[in-house]
């Protein structure tokens, strides 16, 4: 299906991966994550750990090496303040109190009144958050402290330097000041992935990309594996040596994915263009590369708990992506009914029949709304959907970035 007329303002990528004896993604209670998903429970593994074992995978597509490239490698951490901004006045500086003081106050700055210093237990800092940081914003903030540091010797003297930079006119949101000066200055994840400071509004970003949580199309199967923990020194007759006895949860299942890509915001994210002008004269290399990335890194990495006894190493075995200019629209619901493990007088695969549940819900939609979505694949043989091009993922993965290249107004 294609379409001429149409601007690509969103892709959807879905995806259906199988894992056989893993616990991808655990609960509180150590549990796999479920989902009650109409008539059947499923396993889950969320939209959060999908999204930070595609962020930090170590591989050729991995963002972060994206993101060193542009300059735009980013910090999450409770701890930013202390460890890239203050760092180097506490190891140069010969009064602690006075750097104490600075680091506070800036501490005061972003997260408000009731943010301490780190005193070495958890409590100091409960009333943070995990703050992602970009190497402009990071490098912005060390500049004003040392500039604090050079201006006085008094303690007070410079939390009040603090507290006038931050209610001056001209920095508040600063910020959001460094974003418009430099449209990656937060970071390349969160110009993907969005950014919350609670204490700046004007600084958040939104996140061009959305993941939603995966599960498993059919009811959850799920296993209590018993294992015990032998001694090697200890192997009398009495004893068959176990120093400990154990269980974990393993699942199995076929998962269905879904992420959406919002083009204008992620090209508006990464060049600080209007988001309405996206497909006007812009450089949109690097939003291609990103999307050429994440179909690899959803395709390819695993999310996974338990690697040393489980192994849950697997691939995709269908990446679907649509360009389309109209709103999103997942396709889960075509598993609402889970699809049954076993079907009688069939000899089709689950993978089959769990491809012709997506390929009808799919023809059902385009006869209801006419959406006109234009769809290419990757698919093993059991899982091609019908009408829809199949290439290899590297051919799927050009395509999806040609299309954000080549988009004009």
């Amino acid at each position: 299906m294609t379409n001429s007329d149409m601007l690509p303002k969103f892709l959807q990528i879905h995806f259906l991966a199988a894992w056989p004896g893993a616990l991808l993604n655990r609960d509180d209670a150590g549990l796999a994550k479920q989902l009650p998903f109409g008539n059947a429970t499923r396993t889950r593994i969320s939209s959060q750990c999908l999204k930070r074992h595609w962020r930090t995978a170590d591989d050729q597509h991995a963002i972060d090496k994206l993101a060193k490239a542009h300059g735009a490698d980013g910090v999450r951490s409770k701890f930013a303040i202390e460890q890239r901004v203050t760092d180097g006045l506490r190891q140069t500086h010969p009064k602690k109190d006075l750097v104490d003081a600075i680091e506070l106050a800036i501490l005061k700055t972003i997260y408000g009144d009731r943010a301490k210093l780190y005193d070495g237990t958890s409590a100091s800092v409960r009333e943070r958050q995990a703050l992602l940081l970009g190497p402009a914003e990071l490098a912005y903030l060390k500049s004003q402290a040392e500039r604090f540091a050079s201006e006085t010797d008094d303690p007070k003297e410079a939390k009040t330097l603090v507290e006038t930079w931050a209610k001056e006119r001209d920095q508040k949101g600063n910020l959001k000041q460094l974003r418009e000066q430099n449209a990656l200055a937060s970071s390349l994840e969160a110009a993907l992935f969005g950014r919350m400071v609670t204490s700046d509004a004007r600084a958040n970003r939104d996140a061009a990309i959305h993941v939603a949580h995966a599960f498993t199309v059919h009811q959850e199967q799920s296993e209590l594996d018993y294992f015990t923990v032998v001694d090697d020194l200890r192997q009398e007759e009495s004893d068959a040596g176990a120093a400990g006895v154990f269980d974990t949860q393993l699942t199995s299942g076929l998962y269905y994915g879904y992420v959406v890509v919002d083009v204008p915001l992620l090209v508006s994210n990464l060049t600080g263009c209007a988001r309405s002008d996206w497909a006007g004269d812009h450089d949109r290399d690097l939003a291609a590369q990103v999307i050429e990335h994440l179909v690899y890194l959803i395709a390819e990495v695993t999310p996974g708990a338990k690697k040393g006894s489980t192994a849950p190493y697997s691939r995709a075995e269908l990446v679907l992506i649509e360009a389309g200019d109209r709103q999103p629209r997942t396709l889960a619901n075509a598993f609402r009914d889970a699809v049954p493990l076993v079907e009688k007088n069939s000899n089709a695969s689950l993978g089959m029949r769990t491809a012709g549940k997506m390929a009808d819900w799919l023809a059902a939609l385009d006869k209801m709304y006419e959406t006109g979505e234009e769809r290419h694949q990757a698919a093993m043989p059991d899982l091609v959907l019908d009408g829809v091009p199949n290439h290899s993922l590297r051919e799927l993965a050009d395509w999806a970035g040609h299309v954000v290249r080549t988009a004009t107004l």
